[in-house]
């Protein structure tokens, strides 16, 4: 990491009411097969997969995306964006800060010249006590309703009807409320002595959701108790392993319903829920509709 990297992201204590959003950009955009230039940003951003698979390295780490989940870039934080699939990826990108502070004229204005840095333009994030900044886990899985509200600010954005300016920054605020609630699909760090066995099995169940991961049979997995199990995990993950399990389940259900031709009986069987009417339950749980409504949807976003 870089001596002046240990500086971002800024972060300062704001209640909710002080939130103020300011869109810069938001648009689609197809990107061939390849490695992008390493970059930081002024201002914030968040790069959805739309299609295809991607990568971004930061913080000396490589964060794998897969289509349908955004990664949260901060002001003054150093990452590489890289398109996996081939021939290319869709991506939705949105820039933006938190409280206005920016004022936006060109690319320049939020892309760091290298060769002539404006510390001053370094934007800040914020945080409520008590709750973890968006930046702390930077991969997310957004739900359905997140999505479409992130594609009808691209709408605003590049229509700009009468008071878009407005709406793109209640769109905003929709988006990061959905955000925080978001289970996050990147752990935390090794918080504990079991920190790395931890992390092993969540890899575990993502390559495999469909095994009968119980609370019993994950915990003898580390050969702790139950209750110990429940308790180290949600250090690790930030959710109780039942609850891991579940996003993990909802978010291969959700691509197998965008990407394949499986009936949902076939698809609740694939990540784990022989009952189709417990798995139904469950889903809608989760998007807050029903699998069939949100394939017919995914279909015509």
């Amino acid at each position: 990491m870089e001596k002046s990297e240990s500086l971002f992201p800024r972060i300062r204590s704001t209640p909710f009411r002080e939130w103020s959003p300011s869109v810069h950009y938001a648009q689609f955009q197809r990107l061939p097969t390849g490695v992008l230039p390493r970059r930081r940003l002024y201002d914030y951003e968040l790069l959805y997969v739309c299609q295809g698979e991607a990568a971004t390295t930061m913080h000396g780490q490589r964060y794998k995306l897969e289509a349908g989940q955004l990664i949260f870039l901060s002001s003054g934080v150093y990452h590489q964006n890289e398109v996996v699939s081939s021939p290319n990826a869709r991506f939705l990108g949105i820039h933006f800060d938190f409280f206005d502070e920016l004022d936006i004229q060109t690319e320049a204005d939020m892309v760091v010249n290298e060769a002539a840095v404006l510390p001053h333009k370094f934007t800040y994030e914020p945080y409520m006590e008590g709750l973890a900044p968006l930046s702390d886990h930077p991969v997310y899985t957004p739900p359905l309703v997140c999505v479409q509200l992130m594609e009808q600010l691209v709408h605003e954005f590049t229509m700009r009807p009468l008071g878009y300016e407005l709406v793109c920054k209640s769109l905003m605020l929709h988006i990061f409320a959905h955000l925080l609630r978001s289970p996050t699909s990147q752990s935390a760090g090794q918080t504990s002595l079991h920190g790395g066995k931890i992390a092993e099995l969540m890899e575990e169940i993502e390559a495999s959701p469909s095994t009968n991961w119980t609370n019993k049979a994950i915990a003898e997995k580390l050969n702790l108790s139950i209750d110990h199990t429940a308790k180290l995990f949600k250090q690790i993950a930030g959710i109780p392993p039942s609850e891991y399990v579940q996003s993990i389940r909802h978010r291969e259900a959700r691509r197998l319903l965008r990407e394949s031709e499986l009936s949902i009986e076939n698809v609740g069987s694939v990540v784990g829920y022989s009952d189709i009417h417990y798995f139904s339950r469950i889903f809608r749980r989760h998007e807050g509709i029903s699998p069939r409504e949100y394939r017919k949807l995914s279909n015509i976003l």
